[in-house]
């Protein structure tokens, strides 16, 4: 038991790895990775296509980031290539899935390999559901800060990457949401600064 509880502490550590995309863009207290998995792991248990196998689909959302707790969340902005990243991550991993029995460790690494090269149609559908996920988490920090449109770069990085018709719903309902909160912050600034010069206007008299 004590490699479990090893891995178990090893897991815990993704409750204190933040998401490196958030701390870049200076976001107070930003989610960890554990609560980006968390939400993904929602999504993947409200899908309601039959087509894909749904406890899969969960696993993969649980699994797909495990390595960070070891090698942090590795960015876009850190200029690290996608083949250095990919061999960070699989020693990790195979660090991470040795402390584990030899079943578990084989469940494991499979699935974490599954969501890397996307070989199968849950790995390709909890890919959108990560994406999804992000972009969500944007948006959401957009409202706390009230600072509509701030975070548009995480947007752009998804947009047509979209492809399965739950996520294109969810996606359509959250830009749609998002617009308006950018338009009504709009219209609220241009109240602001006519009432200012309003306010500002010189006395003829």
């Amino acid at each position: 038991m004590d490699n479990m509880l090893q891995f178990m502490k090893l897991v815990g550590q993704l409750k204190r790895v933040p998401r490196t995309g958030w701390v870049y863009r200076n976001v107070k207290r930003p989610e960890s990775v554990s609560d980006h998995m968390y939400r993904m792991a929602v999504m993947a248990l409200t899908v309601q296509d039959t087509s894909v196998n749904r406890e899969r689909c969960m696993k993969l959302a649980l699994v797909h980031d495990l390595a960070e707790c070891i090698v942090g969340d590795i960015a876009p902005a850190d200029n690290v290539s996608k083949a250095e990243k990919h061999r960070r991550e699989k020693e990790a991993m195979v660090h991470i899935t040795g402390l584990l029995s030899e079943d578990l460790r084989k469940e494991f690494y499979q699935l974490w390999e599954e969501y890397e090269s996307q070989s199968s149609s849950e790995a390709r559908l909890v890919k959108e559901l990560d994406q999804l996920e992000m972009i969500l988490q944007a948006h959401e920090y957009e409202e706390l800060e009230g600072k509509p449109g701030r975070l548009q770069e995480f947007f752009t990085s998804t947009e047509g990457r979209f492809c399965h018709p739950e996520v294109l719903a969810l996606v359509k309902s959250l830009n749609e949401e998002r617009a308006r909160n950018i338009t009504g912050a709009g219209e609220s600034s241009s109240e602001k600064k006519t009432e200012l010069n309003c306010h500002t206007k010189p006395n003829p008299s």
